[in-house]
């Protein structure tokens, strides 16, 4: 057990962070009042944190202005004796701590039946024809492995992508198209390349607990704006905080199957939603990664196709659609091409040539598009298969959201009842759920659950849904 005061913990997270050169001499400060939200705290820790900074001689206080990191006069001040234990311990901060509690937790267990995971079950995905694809590659280039590569990626690739945007009225330029590993880099390049430290940026509330942790990690303020799993992002919402004191960098999105609530923005609030971005010069950032799972055969549209001045920055990967081991995702950022593109030769290089290949072969065919709806149809049967389960086993007053594609269901509980709770009783019995609380920086979804429907029905899978049931019902 830690046994630091949490003021003590955070004022060491924020000297990590001077010290690091994460946060630089002369840059402001996070107000008391964002450190309370951001952290959870009361208004007298808040102040102790400060207090502590100072003592250390690293932050300021300047009238009227606020605090500001400064350059110690002196050498810092000795550590406390009574330091937080290490991450192995289970004890976080920063990095949205309670993320990180839930995920090492996951890792501890035994996990028989992992309902937590967005991925399809691996025999869904087409793993012995990109397989093939790898050994033709290699075969044809022998000196694969000798060269390093374009920073932006395979152009084969690259010109695949292009070509399939084109289905979604969305235009793309093969030659302004990044490769990244998955789409958690394409988004960090995104934010790097737009903000700075310290910068606002807003999201829909829930989110994907992922992004929340890129968003803590670069360091930048979280702004949740509500979301439906009707619409998705609330435009009426987003409206006041544009017109609030708050300046707003940027907004990420997911407008096709969101994760977690599934929901299709319509295009009529996809093209308000761009207009009303550009009218505030925020700018916005689209995660696709869910689209090509949609119930129908016909393309969903993106922001980006209203797009009109290059301000939307696009971000999608394979991951859940086609290979998760591969790590494959991209970017076209619009006017911030050249950025991001340094910025990913400085992060991490080029990606890996093979996979990039072996899954170019794959999609410019027309077997990756017979591929794609013999999963939209097997992933249709398990989630109905999955939301009946769920409504016959969980307690009355329980209700799942009913989306058009992918392989999640959100899950709201009756309000007397704990995901949390639930997820740590459910892990002692070997199942693994998502909840709904480490998809928000507050507290509201406390009583939501994130459900995965990507392996197929089985009678392991039904045990695990009654045994969540049996849970819950003896909780209340």
């Amino acid at each position: 057990m830690n046994t630091t005061p949490l003021y003590r913990q955070l004022a060491n997270h924020y000297l990590d962070a001077i010290r690091s050169g994460t946060l630089k001499t002369g840059e402001r400060f996070p107000s008391i009042r964002l450190m309370m939200e951001k952290h959870a705290v009361s208004l007298s820790t808040a102040v102790q944190v400060c207090r502590e900074l100072e003592d250390y001689g690293v932050l300021e206080a300047r009238p009227r202005s606020g605090n500001y990191i400064r350059q110690p006069d002196t050498p810092a001040k000795p550590a406390p004796t009574a330091l937080p234990p290490p991450l192995d311990t289970g004890v976080y901060v920063g990095i949205h701590e309670q993320v990180s509690a839930v995920l090492k937790a996951s890792q501890r267990a035994t996990v028989k039946v992992n309902f937590a995971s967005a991925y399809c079950a691996p025999q869904l995905y087409p793993i012995k024809t990109l397989q093939d694809n790898m050994i033709k590659a290699l075969r044809q280039d022998q000196h694969l492995f000798e060269t390093s590569g374009s920073t932006a990626g395979n152009i084969a690739l690259r010109n695949v992508l292009a070509r399939r945007a084109l289905t979604s009225k969305t235009h793309l330029s093969a030659e302004r198209i990044v490769i990244t590993n998955g789409a958690t880099e394409a988004i960090t390049l995104a934010l790097r390349a737009v903000t700075r430290p310290g910068d606002t940026v807003a999201v829909e509330s829930p989110t994907f607990y992922g992004l929340l942790q890129i968003l803590e990690s670069l360091n930048l303020r979280v702004l949740e704006v509500p979301a439906s799993s009707q619409v998705g992002i609330k435009l009426s919402a987003l409206e006041q905080v544009l017109h609030g004191p708050e300046r707003i960098k940027a907004l990420i999105v997911i407008p096709n199957l969101h994760n977690p609530l599934g929901s299709i923005m319509p295009d009529a609030n996809k093209a308000r939603l761009v207009q009303l971005c550009a009218e505030h010069e925020v700018v916005l950032i689209e995660d696709d990664t869910y689209g090509d799972l949609v119930d129908t055969e016909q393309p969903l549209s993106t922001l980006k196709h209203w797009d009109r001045d290059d301000s939307v920055i696009y971000c999608a990967s394979l991951n859940k659609t086609l290979a998760p081991g591969m790590r494959l995702g991209w970017i076209s950022a619009g006017k911030w091409h050249e950025r991001v593109e340094m910025l990913k030769y400085t992060q991490s290089r080029g990606c890996e040539a093979l996979s990039q290949l072996a899954v170019s072969a794959f999609m410019g065919t027309p077997s990756y598009e017979r591929y794609l709806r013999r999963l939209r149809v097997t992933l249709a049967q398990q989630r109905q298969q999955m939301s009946e389960a769920i409504l016959r086993y969980f307690p009355a007053g329980t209700r799942a959201t009913n989306p058009r594609g992918g392989t999640l269901l959100w899950v709201e509980l009756p309000r007397e009842h704990s995901s949390m709770a639930l997820f740590h009783e459910a892990l002692n019995c070997g199942i693994q759920i998502s909840p709904g609380g480490i998809f928000s920086n507050g507290q509201r979804f406390d009583h939501f659950v994130r459900i995965g429907c990507g392996a197929p029905y089985s009678s392991r899978v039904d045990e695990a849904l009654q045994t969540l049931g049996q849970i819950l019902k003896t909780q209340s």
